[in-house]
C-alpha cells in the first residue's frame, strides 16, 4: 500500500462536474480531457506498484517546490535507490526525430524526457539541502499498451508498456529493509508536498446555468432514476444508494460552490428534484451539522 496514496487533482474533479453539467469551452474540454487521461495513466502505473513485494516507500502524486521552482513527482519508490517515474498515458504511433516526439498526424508531444531532466535535477538538489545521500534513477513510463515509438533512442531512460513487468521484477529484487533513513526522507517530502495545484485553469460558471441531477457514479449520465432505497442509471446499470448519491451530490455542490449554503431546498434542486425532501432532510440530519432556525435553517 502507498505510504502517500494519489488524490485525485482537485481541478479534475471541477472540470469533470462542469464537463457533465454544461458546454465546456473547446479549451477547457480540451485540458479536461487531457488532465483526466494523464490521471487516468497514473492510476494505472499504481495497479503495478501496488503489487510490489520488497520493502519500500511509494509516495505518488507529489507536486513540491524549491527555490521558487514547482515541480511534479508522478510516483516514487524509495529504497537504497530512489525511482522517479513521470507516467505518461499517451496512445498510438510517434517517431523519435532530432530529439522531438512526433505523432503520425504531425502533433508534437512536450518532451518528457526535457520534463524528467527538470524533475530529476530539482529532486537532487533537494536531497543535497537536507542531506540525503541516496541516489536517484529517473524513468519516463509510457502506461499505454497501444503507445509505439518509432526510431526510439536507444539510451535514454524510457520504459515502454512491454518492459513494464521486467522493471517491476527489478525494484522487487532488492532485499534489503527500509528503515528511519528512509521514513525520514518520505516524512519530509510528504510535508512539502503542496496541495493545490498551482496552475488551475478552470472556465468561468454560474450555478443558474448548470444543468441540475444526480449523475451516474460510472457513466456520468443524468439518466437516473430513484427504485426503493437505490438510484438507478438508465443508461449503465449501475445502482447506488440514494444516501450514497445525495451525499456525493452534496459533496460536488460544495466543491463547486464551497460559499452556497447547503439547505434541503437548494440539495433538492441540485439533485434534480428526484428525491424528497423529507429523505434529503434525513440525510443531512445524519450527516452534517445543523445551524440556524426557520428560514435561515442551513448544515454545515
Amino acid at each position: 500500500m502507498a505510504y502517500k496514496p494519489r488524490e485525485e487533482r482537485k481541478e479534475i474533479t471541477i472540470l469533470r462536474s462542469l464537463h457533465a453539467r454544461m458546454e465546456l469551452p473547446e479549451e477547457g474540454k480540451w485540458n479536461y480531457l487531457k488532465l483526466n487521461k494523464g490521471f487516468e495513466g497514473e492510476v494505472m502505473f499504481d495497479l503495478l506498484t501496488e503489487k510490489l513485494q520488497s520493502e519500500c516507500f511509494i509516495l505518488n502524486g507529489l507536486l513540491l517546490e524549491l527555490n521558487n521552482s514547482k515541480f511534479q513527482i508522478d510516483t516514487l519508490v524509495i529504497q537504497d535507490t530512489l525511482y522517479l517515474f513521470d507516467v505518461k498515458n499517451h496512445e498510438g504511433d510517434y517517431y523519435y526525430e532530432k530529439g522531438d516526439f512526433i505523432s503520425k498526424s504531425k502533433k508534437l508531444m512536450n518532451n518528457p524526457l526535457d520534463q524528467l531532466k527538470r524533475c530529476e535535477t530539482l529532486l537532487r538538489q533537494l536531497l543535497q539541502k537536507y542531506g540525503f545521500k541516496l541516489p536517484v534513477e529517473a524513468w519516463v513510463v509510457f502506461i499505454n499498451p497501444e503507445f509505439t515509438l518509432y526510431q526510439a533512442p536507444k539510451h535514454e531512460p524510457i520504459i515502454y508498456p512491454t518492459q513494464l513487468n521486467t522493471f517491476m521484477k527489478k525494484i522487487n529484487m532488492w532485499t534489503g529493509k527500509i528503515n528511519g533513513k528512509h521514513k525520514k526522507l518520505a516524512d519530509l517530502l510528504i510535508s512539502m508536498h503542496l496541495v493545490e495545484s498551482p496552475y488551475p485553469r478552470i472556465p468561468t460558471y454560474e450555478y443558474e446555468v448548470l444543468r441540475k441531477g444526480i449523475i451516474c457514479s460510472s457513466c456520468q449520465s443524468f439518466l437516473v432514476s430513484v427504485t426503493g432505497r437505490k438510484v438507478v442509471c438508465g443508461d449503465c446499470g449501475c445502482e447506488e444508494s440514494i444516501d450514497t448519491s445525495v451525499l456525493r451530490s452534496v459533496k460536488e455542490l460544495r466543491l463547486l460552490f464551497p460559499d452556497r449554503k447547503i439547505t434541503t431546498k437548494v440539495v433538492q434542486e441540485w439533485c434534480g428534484g428526484i428525491v424528497t425532501k423529507d429523505i434529503i432532510r434525513r440525510i443531512l440530519n445524519q450527516n452534517y451539522k445543523a445551524n440556524g432556525f426557520g428560514r435561515w435553517y442551513y448544515y454545515e
